[in-house]
């Protein structure tokens, strides 16, 4: 199979197995257990001397190939496919650190992820340190001889703060951490954190990769070392698992990644501008503007801008709220990265269970709203938007 595809061939072929009946499209093969020939077969198997699979909590046909795409586009060596976006998380955080050791995240995390982080892993005796991720002098102050692993997401959740990944990955590398890099908001399109020097890539593939509101699903992503060194019993005994129904579902999410993400990013773009020009918005923060307060950093690490805008309305929740409810195409829901364009008010929803103070460091403001932009018309999409800041 060619390693030289450009991603939309990737997106469509990569990894695809065919069964003897040749079908053209990807087989679901929805089967708990497999059939061995013979005793001496199956013995084989568990001692891994024959290839092949053991039991769908482990792998099966249609996750492999999952997995094989996800490595082909992200120039990963190996993959596991989890149930979530956030059993992924967990799964990349907590394979690799036991009592005692010490982890450094940005603090500008998905409410969820912090959890993770600065709640569950403490529990275990896991200590954690929050830092302002888009200053690098941050993250080298909060590093101890005991950091295992530092974890960011780039661009953030909501506010799409951008962190410097290659310069946060010479530090780790520097005291033998491992950086983890939530890549969903770039996409595999845009950014390509191994090759900035992460370590391990998580996604939910939930958002852009189903991207049409079906299923849940979650991949990590790093070299066979780091996976079968850290990753692979915790996967085998915590249970994790992808559906093969979700990995068939995501695999054909896939194969029109590259034109969704396109609209979608043209769509953001178009908005982002006009946004800018309203009175009622206070401020707009889209990695595709000049404007934006880390554009040397996406210059230098992303190759495109981004399927969501983050703005403030000058009114706060109220204005907000108004907004949303005026809104007929946009709907308002907490998921992103859909083929709809979806809106929704971060403090009372996202990040709702942070603290006032902790919403205030991130950037959430009563009146700030994240959309994201699906593959509507472009025009209606403005519209949709003038009409209800009119209404306002």
């Amino acid at each position: 199979m060619s390693k030289n595809w450009r991603p939309a061939t990737t997106l469509v072929h990569g990894g695809t197995l065919r069964s003897p009946y040749g079908e053209t499209s990807e087989a679901i093969f929805l089967t708990q257990g497999f059939v061995y020939e013979s005793s001496e077969a199956a013995e084989a198997r568990f001692k891994g001397e024959n290839d092949g699979y053991i039991y769908a909590r482990y792998g099966s046909p249609t996750n492999d190939m999952f997995e094989k795409r996800m490595c082909m586009m992200e120039g990963a060596e190996d993959a596991r496919a989890m149930a979530s976006g956030m059993a992924a998380v967990a799964a990349a955080v907590l394979c690799q650190v036991k009592a005692g050791d010490h982890i450094v995240a940005a603090r500008a995390l998905f409410g969820s992820c912090r959890y993770v982080v600065e709640t569950l892993a403490p529990r275990y005796g896991v200590e954690c340190t929050l830092v302002d991720g888009r200053d690098l002098a941050n993250w080298e102050a909060a590093i101890r001889p005991n950091t295992k692993v530092m974890f960011l997401e780039s661009p953030t959740n909501p506010t799409l703060e951008v962190i410097d990944v290659a310069g946060v990955a010479k530090l780790a590398n520097q005291v033998g951490a491992k950086l983890i890099v939530d890549n969903v908001f770039a996409t595999p399109l845009f950014q390509k954190p191994l090759e900035l020097g992460a370590h391990v890539v998580v996604y939910s593939a939930t958002k852009h990769i189903d991207g049409q509101g079906r299923c849940l699903g979650g991949v990590v992503l790093s070299s066979k070392e780091w996976i079968n060194e850290n990753l692979h019993d915790y996967f085998r005994h915590t249970g994790p698992a992808m559906s093969p129904f979700n990995a068939w579902t995501l695999l054909k999410g896939m194969e029109t990644l590259p034109l969704r993400v396109k609209q979608q990013t043209e769509n953001a773009t178009a908005i982002a501008d006009f946004l800018a020009e309203q009175s009622a918005v206070g401020k707009v923060i889209y990695p595709g503007r000049k404007d934006h307060p880390q554009a040397d950093i996406i210059a230098k690490q992303m190759t495109g801008g981004s399927t969501l805008v983050c703005f403030e309305m000058k009114g706060g929740k109220e204005a907000a709220f108004k907004l949303q409810n005026a809104l007929e195409i946009i709907k308002i829901s907490n998921n992103l990265g859909d083929a709809k364009s979806l809106i929704t008010h971060p403090a009372t929803t996202t990040h709702k269970n942070l603290t006032d103070e902790a919403r205030a460091e991130l950037g959430i403001s009563a009146g700030t709203v994240r959309l994201s932009c699906g593959i509507e018309d472009t025009q209606d999409l403005l519209e949709d938007l003038a009409k209800a800041l009119n209404r306002l």
